[in-house]
């Protein structure tokens, strides 16, 4: 089916507010998960809304949350979030970096305890409209899900990582990416019909692969997809070099932010939280702008001149294709798989939301 972005919205807040979050969260929450999906990062758009209303109803996510800063200097933060959801509490630490950046040249950011923060390109892209250069390190605390590059058990989180970049007359050049083979939600998302995985994109306990998302998860004859439920595992992209990047982001993302790292729940916790250092760069403390933005555009033109391997194909930079997926799925809709859309509307059933609701956004 084809829904468009602003019908989606609503019936994602209409949940979330029913859920019993204030209807100005729950309209921030839908808002960021429909960005996504308009993005084509489907992985973390309204997939989320059914297991984002359990972990509520668990008390894994807080809502009405006000992050508060641990701790502070001229170009440094850290900022607790209290366990609220991310698409609350992350964009009040990305501003503290901007105002920061923008004041000295440069500034790190360090979030902590945050619920599920969503597609971690949203963040680049706020600090790339304010023509800043961001680079992000995130963890998940207590999530195992990837194992590293040789072994077969579990000992990574997808651990993401985003770099974004302001270019003047064009979109930002923005980089976000999950450091296992796909993203978590990627497996979710083709275990409700959606598009399918690798077919070596996971791992089983005997070391042989599979695109089977059971691996991951356990039976799919449930409604509930569990990873506790899995025997498997998903891969680390790229081999040792993205198992060595994901090792990264739990060092920097998770045990120097105080988020915690992904192995075993810190602390007897029981919830999974978000961890992300940021780095933020004023480009003028590196170059004149111009001569900058000059080089950066020679650079874009020259990489895309190579010869496509495909017939007919073409090399993009990163963003582009986000870019290109906004603008198509704006204007004719959000393709969403009939078994994605039934979750999302035996969630809005479980939480009393009107049926009158329900029809209308379809």
């Amino acid at each position: 089916m084809l829904i468009s972005a602003e019908r989606l919205r609503d019936f994602a807040a209409d949940i979330f507010t029913a859920a019993g979050t204030s209807r100005e969260e729950g309209a921030r929450v839908a808002r960021y998960l429909v960005e996504a999906n308009l993005t084509g990062h489907d992985s973390h758009g309204v997939v989320r809304v059914p297991r984002y209303v359990q972990w509520l109803k668990s008390g894994f996510i807080v809502a009405g949350v006000t992050p508060e800063v641990e701790r502070e200097t001229p170009i440094t933060a850290v900022v607790d979030g209290k366990y609220g959801f991310g698409q609350t509490v992350t964009p009040i630490a990305v501003k503290l970096g901007i105002e920061k950046a923008k004041a000295s040249g440069l500034a790190a950011v360090a979030l902590k305890n945050s619920a599920h923060l969503g597609r971690v390109g949203d963040w680049g892209e706020m600090a790339a409209a304010e023509g800043l250069v961001a680079i992000h390190y995130v963890n998940v605390q207590g999530s195992l899900l990837v194992a590293p590059f040789g072994g077969v058990d579990r000992r990574l989180s997808t651990a993401p990582h985003c770099i974004a970049l302001p270019l003047p007359n064009r979109p930002p050049v923005v980089l976000d990416f999950a450091t296992s083979y796909v993203a978590e939600g990627k497996v979710l998302v083709a275990s409700r019909g959606g598009k399918k995985i690798p077919d070596d994109a996971l791992i089983r306990p005997d070391g042989s692969v599979s695109g089977d998302p059971a691996v991951l998860y356990g039976p799919l004859a449930s409604s509930d997809r569990t990873p506790e439920n899995g025997e498997g595992a998903i891969r680390a992209f790229g081999l040792h070099k993205g198992s060595g990047l994901a090792f990264m982001c739990e060092m920097l993302g998770g045990a120097l932010t105080g988020n915690g790292t992904c192995g075993p729940r810190e602390h007897g916790r029981g919830r999974i939280t978000n961890g992300m250092l940021s780095f933020y760069l004023r480009p003028d403390m590196i170059d004149e702008p111009a001569a900058f933005v000059a080089r950066a555009e020679r650079y874009i033109a020259f990489y895309k001149s190579s010869r496509p391997a495909e017939p007919g194909g073409e090399v993009l930079i990163p963003g582009e294709m986000e870019a290109r997926n906004r603008a198509e799925r704006a204007a004719k809709g959000i393709p969403l798989p009939d078994e994605t859309w039934a979750s999302i509307v035996a969630c809005a059933e479980a939480v009393g939301l009107e049926s009158a609701r329900i029809p209308a956004a379809a």
